[in-house]
């Protein structure tokens, strides 16, 4: 990802579910600030359960990336191990990279098919090793056929920036064990493609779009976040301010709105010494916004094509940064040749988005509060061999944030809230998902160009069931980053004295497995690595 130079990021560099470390780089007494070598990657979140059953592996890709071409090759699945009835497919990338580099963005397509989205972390001179693991067991149909492969992490290497990306990545399946229990994977799973149209099998009895939503690649999209409208001083323009929605429309009717989550990759803020041992949460494993088009089915279902579209609400028009890769799942009816149905409700609020800006002064912050809502109620029914089955699903949206900042930008500062409240209601059956996502931090250019940012990140879902208004299950994952790091700005890499701290904590809890983790850092050195369950 090639970064912008913004006033507020003062000139500098900025920059899978389970995030693996290879152990500890420096010794067990911190340094007093950071060296040449620092700890491997690692992250506070849960291993993925894999079953006690046989398991083959395949390499999918092994690569070097030094510019921007794409490796391709072919992908053929395991002879040993099943038939494409497996009961877990488990993505593993093992990367390394040493000398300088910012992080990049990267992607492996399997058969079209997006399998994975990820970003890298920021090599020390003597070099890191890290590793990534991601359950697409849902991408089985796809891994059941000979496909061809497309894996790219866009990179420069020169004089300057010497970091060559080497990776490898592989999957791992696992034959069924005797009793399983969960919602089968999807029968099929299309990319949406360049084109936007959408020809679904005429029995899908559940339709769910996945998009890979990432707001990155250089520019002011990358901070979306942190834009102002053009009436306020500031580096980063947008005309409606920092509000974003990703939404889905069929065609050309809104289907779908979510949330972006605010990721930041391994250079943000101004100040890589913050992630180079724990990343910000989803920035190795971005998760897809998904979104259930169920109630859709009936009209898909007709046999001809549909415009699927989607598209960022609040980006400026003819900006680029945003990249929204897109898969459709659809789950068949074996038992008819046909599903029919109807949209029989569509109800979409206004989309409200009110910024205020209050002019600064020298001796006084400029500030701009953001409010932004919207909400969305889609119902529909199929008729399928097992019955009608009605889908509403209804979505609400909502940001509040207050940005401060100082004239120069010396002093920038953003606190902003997410939420987006979800709930999908099938025959009397109600699953509540309830996702909350936050941001407080604060970059400081002090005397001497000492640059300091004090940030915290927050990713917490709840997810309730419920059937005939009676609660039957409830799952929480909330994971939490604090950092503060300081270095010398505008000074040679073996002149900055950086020093900093870093501090995860993973939570999963509810009528599942416990997971709680927590990991902390000293100057690139684990600290603290300490299990509650």
């Amino acid at each position: 990802m090639r970064r912008c130079v913004m006033s507020m990021l003062v000139g500098v560099t900025l920059a899978a579910s389970t995030l693996l470390s290879a152990g500890p780089a420096s010794a067990d007494t911190p340094p007093p600030e950071f060296g040449n070598d620092w700890h491997d990657p690692i992250t506070a979140a849960p291993p993925i359960d894999k079953p006690h059953t046989k398991s083959c592996e395949v390499t999918v890709a092994e690569a070097q990336f030094k510019d921007f071409t794409p490796y391709k090759g072919d992908y053929a699945p395991p002879a040993k191990c099943g038939k494409g009835d497996w009961g877990k497919v488990v993505l593993r990338l093992d990367g390394k990279v040493k000398g300088r580099q910012y992080d990049r963005l990267g992607y492996l397509r399997i058969g079209g098919v997006e399998v994975f989205r990820t970003s890298t972390p920021e090599p020390s001179v003597d070099g890191i090793i890290w590793s990534v693991e991601k359950d697409v067991t849902r991408y089985r149909e796809t891994l059941g056929r000979d496909q061809r492969v497309e894996m790219l992490i866009g990179n420069v290497v020169n004089e300057t920036y010497t970091g060559i990306i080497d990776v490898k990545a592989t999957l791992t399946f696992y034959e069924p064990e005797k009793h399983t229990t969960g919602q089968a994977p999807p029968d099929r799973v299309l990319p949406l493609g360049d084109a936007t149209t959408l020809t679904t099998p005429r029995n899908s009895e559940r339709i769910v779009a996945e998009v890979y939503a990432t707001g990155s690649g250089g520019g002011c999209e990358e901070y979306w976040y942190l834009t102002v409208p053009d009436a306020a001083p500031y580096s980063c323009k947008a005309e409606d301010g920092p509000y974003r929605e990703v939404q889905v429309t069929v065609d050309g009717q809104l289907a779908g709105i979510a949330t972006p989550f605010p990721t930041v990759w391994t250079g943000g803020w101004s100040n890589p010494f913050l992630w180079y041992v724990i990343p910000g949460p989803r920035a190795f494993d971005i998760k897809p916004i998904e979104y259930d088009l169920t109630p859709f089915a009936g009209l898909l279902n007709d046999g001809r094509p549909h415009q699927v579209e989607v598209s960022v609400a609040g980006r400026p028009e003819a900006t680029t940064g945003w990249h929204t890769p897109t898969n459709i799942l659809v789950w068949q009816d074996e038992k008819s040749e046909r599903v029919t149905g109807k949209l029989t409700g569509h109800r979409a609020g206004e989309l409200a988005n009110k910024t205020t800006y209050t002019p600064g002064s020298p001796e006084q912050e400029h500030r701009l509060d953001t409010r932004g809502s919207h909400r969305l109620s889609v119902s529909g029914y199929v008729d399928t061999s097992h019955g009608r089955v009605e889908t509403t699903v209804t979505r609400a949206l909502g940001n509040t944030s207050v940005h401060r900042w100082t004239d120069g930008e010396s002093t920038d500062a953003l606190e902003s809230t997410w939420t987006d409240r979800e709930t999908v209601t099938t025959n009397g059956r109600a699953v509540h998902t309830d996702r909350t996502y936050t941001m407080d931090g604060t970059t400081t250019l002090g005397a001497g160009d000492r640059l300091r940012t004090e940030i915290a990140l927050g990713d917490r879902t709840e997810t309730l069931t419920a059937y005939d208004g009676r609660r039957t299950g409830r799952s929480v994952v909330d994971d939490r980053y604090e950092g503060d790091a300081t270095y010398t700005a505008n000074v040679p890499r073996e002149d900055r004295h950086a020093v900093g701290t870093s501090r995860e904590r993973y939570r999963a809890y509810g009528d599942g497995p416990c997971h709680d983790r927590t990991l902390a850092t000293v100057q690139g050195t684990l600290t603290e690595d300490r299990l509650r369950c």
